[in-house]
């Protein structure tokens, strides 16, 4: 826990709390063995770090984080691109996510870019120095608190100052999100910086607003609800096209080239409730909103239907003339991931997953087989198939559920619930088919009143054909409540070990809301612990899908977990995106909310090796940490595993820019290798002014290539 009052009893001031941290490290580097794998020294003991319990108490009691991005001696990391340079004819966005490395030549290549949300502190206060002009921040957020906080922009007569400073200040945001392809050139040094090309594009959140041949295609069964005539809600005239893409989180590559951009919390901004038929509610039900603290309802004013946003979108970084595309076989839902696997003579497979509380873990099954996994054709195996959701028992084993309008309802029950005699909470749709979104099942005898009312899928959702089924894809995560998917941990990406095939996938952590929590019986703490905040990493594996034949069985364990080593756990918490190397090393960085008294023990947000092969006080190196309150996201590397390219998320998004001399001053209780617990002291700077380094300038997102100082391979051979 995280003590203020402690610097009181210790008679210490920031001032000398800080001073001894440098002579301690420099004492732990000395006393350090060299390992196999490149580390640095974190904010906790790990059993990695080389030092003898008595060294770790020396080294680990007091420190203080710094607002840089930390690689190990040997190592450098180099800003390729930040939020406001220039690309393509728009601009580097905000809140840079994933990344995609598509080599063009042995020195060139592009980088694809996820631009996933606005933070609104660090936003607003770099927006200016970012983009070279000013925006009336302070005027807009003065009259929506005069109008009560939220304000419907469209419902208001045109030309009134509201409504005119909402639609300039939200094109700004989705402006700023979104997808880009940035071209990037290897120097003779070996060191990859940003290089303009004509390829160079950006697809931003109102792409097509105003030029419809810049809109988005859409693909597969809701695209048959997009174009209905009649409808229980909202009409945006646009047919199957669509405005834009925003809330792009994570993705993947395919192997015929093009790359999978996951539209994650667009419940943020535009409706993600649906009716029966598919349709969303009217953008006046999400109301846009403006503050220091909140940006939400950036659709309300350019009228955003709903239900056109949540999706996986396929992009051709080599090809800016070819329109992008929402392919809605693969669900709507809060996607954070995708994996892609292509077999000649098999089906093609795509995993993704909701991060969300109680998200679910799909998979998209294509009708026809992939003949070839390298040709650009492919795409279109995308646009016709089947969704599954995966039901997972406790014992390791599993099956996949057809999202299907046949399929059965038999709402979730867990086995610790029925060990138990307890009730998990759990969203399905709502029992008033004229009603959008769902409703909570508390008890077992609202499960069953449930039951008698609908017997399948095709009972809750209206239409024939593609427009029911689409509606169901539309609906993704209610529906695969209603059949009894598990409700998982917030899982955030999925990537295919290239050895065994498993798939991974990561859960950031067991927590719950409202409206459902992850299956206690399987997201359990070392030991057994539930709730657990720390996350974990799974390995799953599945029979060959059949093109023909819905469902299949699956295996899962648990390959890593989170928490501190004296808790059982490996050191990390909350993992999220992933890369898995050549030799099958698992590149994981972590994504943990600060200011949350649980998880602030681990300091800033980090990257770590997984070592394929490795002693066990070896199972998790920590390879890198960022600036303060970021998040490293996007791993990945260059075809030659010389570089990894990492995106700084979201730097000083609590405190926004660090002015000097403020810190806040932490106190945590600490175990080293021997179980003896010792008290640390801790120095945090509050806010960030990451990259510039300049104490008083803002912060900004920003791409970083990590490489060797002196070239060659990131690991060095075992």
């Amino acid at each position: 826990m995280k003590r203020r009052s402690l610097l009181e009893c210790l008679g210490l001031t920031a001032v000398s709390a800080a001073a001894g941290v440098f002579s301690d490290r420099q004492a732990a580097a000395k006393a350090a063995p060299s390992a196999q794998w490149p580390s640095i020294s974190g904010p906790i003991p790990l059993p990695g770090d080389g030092l003898s319990a008595a060294q770790q108490r020396q080294t680990y009691r007091r420190i203080s984080l710094l607002d840089r991005l930390e690689v190990p001696k040997g190592y450098r990391a180099d800003v390729v691109l930040s939020w406001g340079d220039r690309l393509g004819a728009g601009v580097m966005g905000f809140n840079n996510d994933y990344l995609a490395f598509t080599p063009l030549a042995p020195d060139r290549a592009l980088l694809t870019i996820n631009f996933e949300y606005i933070s609104a502190l660090t936003w607003r206060e770099g927006y200016s120095e970012a983009h070279g002009r000013s925006l009336p921040f302070a005027a807009l957020e003065e009259l929506l608190q005069q109008a009560g906080g939220a304000v419907d922009s469209p419902a208001l007569p045109a030309g009134t100052p509201l409504r005119v400073m909402a639609e300039q200040i939200a094109q700004a945001a989705l402006e700023d999100l979104g997808i880009g392809v940035a071209g990037i050139k290897r120097g003779a040094d070996g060191r990859w910086r940003h290089e303009s090309t004509p390829l160079e594009r950006r697809i931003h959140g109102l792409s097509g607003l105003n030029d419809p041949s810049q809109r988005l295609r859409s693909s597969g069964p809701a695209a048959a609800v997009f174009r209905q005539r009649r409808r229980l809600g909202y009409n945006d005239g646009l047919g199957d096209h669509i405005i834009g893409t925003f809330a792009n989180c994570a993705g993947g590559q395919t192997p015929w080239g093009t790359v999978l951009s996951a539209e994650e919390n667009f419940q943020s901004q535009v409706v993600e409730a649906v009716y029966a038929d598919g349709s969303s509610p009217p953008p006046s039900q999400r109301p846009f909103e403006f503050s220091r603290k909140r940006v939400a309802g950036l659709g309300n004013p350019f009228g955003l239907a709903g239900n056109k946003y949540g999706w996986m979108v396929e992009i051709d970084p080599r090809n800016p003339r070819k329109t992008a595309v929402k392919h809605t076989w693969l669900g709507r839902f809060r996607h954070e991931a995708v994996a892609v696997r292509a077999m000649a003579g098999k089906p093609l497979v795509v995993y993704s997953a909701c991060d969300r509380h109680s998200g679910h873990l799909y998979r998209f099954v294509s009708r026809e087989v992939v003949a070839d996994p390298r040709d650009p054709a492919n795409s279109r195996l995308l646009e016709e198939g089947r969704l599954e959701v995966a039901q997972l028992q406790p014992d390791g084993t599993g099956q996949w559920l057809l999202l299907a309008p046949q399929t059965l309802i038999a709402p979730f029950l867990s086995a610790q619930d029925v060990n138990l005699g307890t009730t998990t909470s759990l969203e399905v749709p709502h029992s008033d088919r004229n009603r959008a979104g769902g409703e909570v099942l508390r008890s077992q005898a609202e499960r069953e009143r449930y039951c008698r009312l609908y017997s399948t899928l095709g009972d809750l959702y209206l239409g024939e054909g593609s427009e029911q089924q689409g509606a169901i894809l539309i609906d993704a995560h209610l529906a695969a409540n209603a059949i009894g998917a598990t409700p998982t941990a917030r899982p955030e990406d999925t990537d295919i070990d290239p050895i065994s095939g498993d798939l991974l996938i990561t859960f950031t952590m067991g927590g719950s809301d409202e409206t459902g929590s992850p299956d206690p019986a399987i997201f359990q703490g070392p030991k057994g612990e539930t709730p657990w905040p720390f996350g974990w990493v799974m390995r799953l594996s599945d029979e060959p899908a059949d093109a023909t034949q819905p469902g299949g069985a699956l295996r899962w364990r648990m390959a890593a977990t989170g928490g501190t080593p004296w808790e059982g756990g490996l050191g990390f918490a909350n993992p999220d995106n992933l890369a898995i190397d050549q030799r099958g090393n698992m590149w994981m960085v972590t994504d943990r909310s600060f200011g949350n008294s649980q998880s602030d023990i681990f300091g800033k947000n980090a990257c770590w090796i997984l070592p394929r092969n490795a002693p066990p006080e070896q199972q998790a190196m920590l390879f890198a940490s960022g600036p303060i309150e970021c998040e490293l996201c996007g791993p990945c590397f260059d075809a030659e595993e010389h570089t990894l390219f990492l995106a700084v998320q979201h730097p000083g998004e609590q405190h926004g820019c660090h002015e000097s001399q403020r810190i806040e001053m932490q106190a945590f209780t600490l175990e080293d290798r021997s179980g003896q617990r010792f008290d640390q002291l801790r120095t945090v700077p509050l806010g960030s002014n990451w990259p510039s380094g300049v104490p008083g300038r803002p912060p900004r997102p920003a791409i970083v290539a990590v490489s060797r100082n002196q070239g060659g391979p990131l690991l060095a051979e075992a």
